[in-house]
């Protein structure tokens, strides 16, 4: 039997607001397979994007533990951690978090700032990065002078650029309408078709069955059912 590339045990997050205690992600146990497509859904408040921050490393469980290709993430250094999501993961985020005074291959070059690539390389990089997204001719474009689809493409080879594992995406067509949302699908369907293994949170159920090999659906922090599409 293969070790899942990402695996959740048990998983709790909560929070204190003011005396009440919020049991965003409440004992979760969930494991993921290389080259899945796993979307997780649920009505707002579920406890969608704190899965995924969790398991992107991002934030740090209550309790319970998550292990990446069988390493616990609770026992790595603070440098194996950010070596983690620096190496191994890619996040997209709903709202682009672009640099605004940056050109799109500034903002993917970016990424690459601390792995150690000269700028010569970075640049080349991030260019053809962005030429397979379709983005060659907007290199030289502020966030300002793309529309929400490029901004979206832009976000999204950034967290490619780094050729990652497992691609993490939190609401990534929530900012834009419904032919962008289209296009944003179908991208995302091409890249776990060549291997990537993709995590999307969304609200959209449309989409995720569109384009998900699994829906895990959660309601108040606990999974309340999982299928295969």
């Amino acid at each position: 039997m293969t070790t899942p590339v990402l695996q959740a045990i048990d998983l709790c997050r909560y929070f204190r607001r003011g005396k009440y205690e919020v049991r965003a992600v409440d004992g979760v146990t969930l494991a993921i397979e290389a080259g899945e497509f796993v979307s997780l859904v649920g009505a707002s408040g579920c406890g969608k994007s704190t899965l995924l921050a969790l398991l992107a490393g991002l934030d740090t469980p209550t309790s319970g533990h998550i292990e990446y290709l069988g390493a616990s993430l609770g026992d790595m250094s603070r440098r194996q951690l950010a070596e983690y999501r620096a190496a191994q993961i890619g996040v997209v985020f709903q709202s682009f978090n672009l640099v605004p005074h940056r050109t799109a291959l500034q903002n993917v070059e970016l990424a690459l700032y601390f792995s150690g690539f000269q700028r010569t390389e970075r640049k080349r990089r991030a260019a053809h990065t962005l030429e397979r997204l379709g983005m060659g001719d907007r290199l030289d474009h502020r966030p300002a002078d793309l529309s929400g689809g490029e901004q979206q493409r832009v976000a999204i080879g950034r967290a490619l650029v780094k050729e990652p594992q497992i691609v993490f995406a939190d609401e990534p067509t929530g900012n834009l309408d419904q032919d962008h949302t289209m296009q944003i699908a179908e991208l995302l369907k091409e890249l776990n078709a060549t291997g990537k293994t993709i995590v999307m949170v969304t609200h959209n159920l449309d989409l995720a069955q569109d384009c998900s090999s699994r829906l895990i659906r959660l309601d108040y922090g606990r999974i309340s059912e999982a299928s295969r599409t």
